[in-house]
């Protein structure tokens, strides 16, 4: 690996301009979507194939009674322990030298079990194009050492991206300045995520911000047990038929066996 880099969001510093929303399209060229008024500022509803950066807006009513907004920024969490890539038939998820999770598009064939297999739901499905698409750290950017599109476009400070070390330091200190309910989201799951969250509130506060995530222990089982052990099995077939084949020499088709009168079996 080149270097682990990880992206930092302090949503104490989030004020929800979604400049970085924005930015993610323009320099992905993701084309926007007609959407309806659901009741919210939150617009598209949720992630999309042509969303992969999304402001989620929130009313929380604190312990004190206080009505506040809460706002998060959504996207790939690029896992270590990455359920998407695990699964993925083709290699069309893979890991980067940066430790992100990227994809080659033109291997993707729309099998969908990367999105069931990603315990943060971010994988999403392009009917159109029968192809699966998300964030992927920039990684055109990375590569020639600049920051996310999101991380330049912040004004407020609430998004950097620095080595894991930095990082997760830079989160705890702040979330010691913080006090309260604050903590650190993400260094602590599926191994280490690249993207890691200061929290304002408790992790269960936020919408669509699973507690514990985990990749699904069916996947796990196949794919690091089940998987392995048939691997193995097929091997020990294979050098099985080629140790017969040494020792016996090849079998014949028309091979036929007499009895000791001599007649044929």
């Amino acid at each position: 690996m080149k270097h682990e880099l990880v992206k930092l969001i302090d949503l104490s510093r989030c004020t929800a301009c979604r400049g970085c929303q924005i930015a993610c399209k323009q320099w992905n060229e993701l084309p926007a979507s007609k959407t309806n008024n659901f009741g919210s500022y939150q617009n598209p509803p949720d992630l999309q194939s042509n969303t992969w950066t999304l402001i989620r807006f929130q009313e929380h009513v604190d312990s004190n009674g206080k009505l506040r907004w809460l706002f998060r920024k959504d996207g790939c969490m690029h896992c270590t322990d990455a359920g998407c890539v695990k699964v993925c038939p083709t290699g069309a998820l893979y890991h980067t030298e940066f430790g992100s999770v990227s994809m080659h598009p033109e291997k993707c064939i729309g099998c969908k079990e990367c999105i069931y297999a990603c315990p943060f739901g971010v994988p999403k499905y392009d009917a159109v194009t029968n192809k699966i698409s998300k964030c992927d750290l920039c990684y055109t950017r990375l590569a020639a050492n600049q920051p996310p599109a999101c991380v330049l476009s912040c004004p407020t400070g609430t998004l950097a991206i620095g080595t894991r070390d930095e990082m997760v330091a830079k989160a705890h200190a702040r979330v010691k300045e913080l006090g309260g309910d604050a903590s650190v989201y993400g260094d602590q799951f599926v191994d280490g995520t690249h993207v890691i969250y200061v929290l304002t509130e408790k992790p269960g506060v936020y919408d669509k911000l699973p507690e514990s995530p985990k990749v699904p222990l069916s996947i796990i089982v196949w794919k690091d047990v089940l998987k392995p052990a048939g691997l193995l099995a097929a091997g020990g077939v294979v050098a099985g038929a080629f140790l017969h084949y040494i020792t016996h020499g090849p079998k014949t088709p028309d091979e036929e066996t007499t009895s000791e009168g001599g007649n044929k079996l």
